[in-house]
C-alpha cells in the first residue's frame, strides 16, 4: 500500500524539460554575433561543440526572443550601409539663395557622415568649372590638414560639377559616388543639413550681398560645428563633447546660464 500510494502521488511531467539556461544564452550569442545564421546553422554549430539539442528547440528559442529569420536579419538597408561606412564618407551639395538685390548665389558645402562636421567651401554667383575645381582643391588640402581618412564622396548629378571635380578628388584617393535620379534619400545626410541651414539661417536672414552671405555662413558653420547638439551623436556637437552631468545639488540650484547671440540673435547659444 505504501508503494502504491507513493506511485499515485508522484508528480507527472508535462512534455520535455526546459532547455538549460546556458544553452539558451549560447544560442542567442551565436545569433547575435552571426546575423546571417539561421536556426539550422546554429543547430549544426551546437552539434560541433558536443551540445545535443533538437533543431526545433533552437527555433523555439529564437521565436520566444522575437528574433526574425536570417533572411530578414541579413537584409541591408541604405541607412544601415551609410552608418557602417560613415567614417570614410563625405557628402556635398549646392544650395541656392537670393540676395536683396535679386542676385542668385550658389553655396557649396560638404559634410562628414561620422562627425557631422560641415565645411562651407564658398559661395558664388557664377559656379564655373574653374571655381568648382578650386573648391575641390581647397577641400583636399583641408582634409589632409585634418588627417581625415575619406574614401568616398556622395553627390548628385548636378551639371555644376565638372569632370575636373571628380578627377581632383580621385587623385587624392576619394571616389565620387553619384546618387540616383530624383532620389534625395541617397544623400539624406547632406539634404537634411540643407534643410536645417535654410530653416535656421537663410529663411530668417535678409542677405545683402555675397560678402554678407559669407559672413553669415561662417557664423552658422562655427555654431553648427562647435555648439549645436546632434541626436545622432548623443547630443554632442562635431567639435565639442557633452560634459559630465552635474551631480552636486548646490550647483544645480545655483545655475548661472547666459545667452550668447550670433547674427543679432538669429542664432542663440
Amino acid at each position: 500500500m505504501r508503494r502504491r500510494h507513493a506511485k499515485a502521488c508522484r508528480p507527472r511531467r508535462n512534455g520535455r524539460p526546459r532547455t538549460v539556461a546556458s544553452i539558451r544564452r549560447l544560442v542567442l550569442r551565436l545569433v547575435r554575433e552571426n546575423p546571417s545564421w539561421g536556426y539550422r546553422r546554429v543547430h549544426g554549430e551546437l552539434a560541433m561543440l558536443g551540445i545535443k539539442v533538437a533543431a526545433s528547440t533552437v527555433w523555439e528559442i529564437l521565436k520566444d526572443e522575437g528574433i526574425n529569420p536570417a533572411s530578414e536579419r541579413t537584409a541591408t538597408t541604405w541607412a544601415g550601409f551609410l552608418r557602417s561606412q560613415a567614417d570614410v564618407l563625405l557628402a556635398c551639395d549646392f544650395i541656392e539663395t537670393v540676395t536683396l538685390t535679386g542676385q542668385r548665389q550658389y553655396i557649396l558645402a560638404v559634410i562628414e557622415h561620422a562627425t557631422r562636421r560641415v565645411r562651407v567651401l564658398g559661395t558664388t554667383a557664377h559656379p564655373t568649372a574653374a571655381w568648382v575645381a578650386q573648391a575641390a582643391r581647397n577641400l583636399v588640402m583641408d582634409l589632409e590638414d585634418a588627417g581625415a581618412a575619406v574614401k568616398y564622396l556622395i553627390r548628385d548629378r548636378d551639371a555644376k560639377f565638372p569632370p575636373m571635380f571628380d578627377e581632383i578628388l580621385a587623385q587624392a584617393g576619394v571616389q565620387v559616388v553619384l546618387s540616383g535620379i530624383r532620389m534625395p534619400r541617397m544623400n539624406s545626410v547632406m539634404e537634411r543639413w540643407v534643410q536645417t541651414c535654410r530653416r535656421e539661417l537663410l529663411d530668417r536672414t535678409l542677405i545683402w550681398n555675397q560678402r554678407h552671405l559669407l559672413y553669415a555662413l561662417h557664423e552658422y558653420e562655427t555654431h553648427y560645428n562647435g555648439y549645436r547638439a546632434h541626436q545622432a551623436m548623443q547630443q554632442a556637437a562635431p567639435l565639442w563633447a557633452v560634459p559630465a552631468p552635474i551631480t552636486d545639488p548646490q550647483r544645480i540650484t545655483e545655475l548661472d546660464i547666459r545667452r550668447h547671440n550670433r547674427l543679432g540673435g538669429v542664432i542663440p547659444e
